[in-house]
């Protein structure tokens, strides 16, 4: 009895249902927070290989497939992230993502996953010139918004981990910054 018992159960943990959209909505919008924290800010390129499908890839507007797979995705972050080390190219080099608020939404695809759409903007930290803000402003670095996107994500249920992974990103519409404030403001 308590074999079939623990055989029950270990089925059933071993495929967990998609969870209600609003429970997956919750999830995807932690998962896309990891994601791009670890791939920008964080540059921690091992906390990515959990959060994505083996076959996932990356496609961008401005360079086609930038990763066909998840290798080469994280090969290619870590790669960045090594620039901004002492003595690299890009030394001392910081950027994040941000989403942009309202923007988000998070749609069922079945039992399968779910589509996650929105815009996000991306910044740079910059030294900021002394007076920028006025005599008595000493300077010292501001996070600068440098251009933004829309973005497409495509999580899959992983049904026997209990967990959303990235199996596609689609990134568009890329351009630069808006000036701020806007024009007839």
């Amino acid at each position: 009895m308590l074999t079939a018992l623990a055989l029950a159960f270990s089925q059933t943990a071993a495929a967990a249902p998609i969870p209600p959209i609003d429970e997956a909505r919750e999830q995807v919008i932690a998962n896309d927070a990891a994601l791009f924290y670890a791939a920008f800010e964080g540059c921690d390129t091992s906390k990515l290989e959990p959060l994505l499908t083996e076959d996932f890839r990356m496609l961008h507007d401005l360079g086609g497939i930038a990763a066909p797979d998840r290798a080469s995705f994280i090969g290619m972050l870590s790669e960045q992230c090594d620039a901004r080390e002492p003595g690299g190219k890009s030394e001392g080099y910081k950027n994040r993502r941000l989403v942009v608020p309202g923007s988000r939404t998070v749609t069922p695809l079945g039992k399968w996953g779910v589509l996650e759409r929105g815009m996000h903007t991306f910044q740079e930290l910059r030294q900021r010139p002394a007076g920028y803000y006025g005599e008595d402003d000493p300077g010292g670095p501001s996070w600068v918004q440098v251009g933004g996107a829309r973005y497409i994500h495509v999580w899959q249920w992983m049904p026997e981990e209990g967990k959303f992974r990235l199996q596609e990103s689609i990134s568009i519409d890329h351009g630069a910054a808006p000036p701020y404030p806007p024009e007839g403001s």
